[in-house]
């Protein structure tokens, strides 16, 4: 792919890394040339020094032909002004833009852009650590959905992973098996558990309490 990210602070330079280390080629843009020193003597993508909002040095970065672009400058509304710009001037496929303010990501998600909020992120990661140790809200950008790890024990080896599910509310779909090499699978009609297996699964959040009764939890 090909990947353009506005912002080399720590998560930008990160985000640069991870994306440059799965051949991708990524472009970084930032006013600061100093803080391309983030990325370190590995990194083989392309920085430039510049305005991110600039069409001009957007199209030398090679927007035109991005499959990605993503804003995460610390600033919420250089953010949004650059996605913007990104979808509705350029048509890039896949738009990413950071915003900091909660309420602000609510609306800007309303109005269609991908927004990720670290505080949102954050703030539910913690929750859920410090209430349901097992279930995981904030993987999901749905709200209503969320993704739970069961470690199954004596009272659940042997059965069916396909007893597990609950149509329509809470579905397995995938199992991290303890004793195999490849460990993880995607299980089918005949797929057993066994103890000390790792199931995984995707719940609705409004049905977390049936599904914990449903599997004894």
């Amino acid at each position: 792919m090909y990947i353009i990210i506005m912002g080399c602070g720590r998560v930008g330079s990160e985000l640069a890394k991870l994306l440059d280390e799965e051949n991708n080629n990524v472009v970084v843009i930032d006013r600061n040339s100093n803080s391309f020193r983030r990325l370190g003597s590995s990194f083989n993508g392309v920085t430039i020094v510049g305005n991110g909002l600039e069409t001009d040095l957007l199209k030398e970065a090679g927007i035109e032909k991005s499959d990605a672009f993503a804003a995460v400058t610390n600033g919420d509304n250089t953010n949004i002004m650059a996605a913007q710009i990104a979808r509705k001037m350029f048509k890039v496929p896949k738009v990413i833009a950071r915003v900091y303010d909660p309420q602000r990501a609510q609306i800007y998600t309303g109005l269609g852009l991908d927004i990720i909020s670290g505080t949102v992120l954050l703030s539910s990661m913690i929750r859920d650590k410090i209430v349901e140790s097992y279930f995981s809200s904030f993987l999901i950008e749905n709200a209503q959905l969320g993704v739970m790890e069961i470690d199954i024990g004596r009272e659940l080896a042997g059965k069916k992973a396909i007893e597990m599910n609950l149509p329509g509310e809470f579905q397995v779909v995938t199992i991290v098996k303890k004793e195999k090499k490849d460990n993880v699978v995607i299980p089918t009609i005949d797929t057993s558990l066994s103890e000390g297996d790792k199931i995984v699964g995707v719940v609705k959040t409004a049905s977390l309490d049936k599904v914990k009764k449903h599997l004894g939890i």
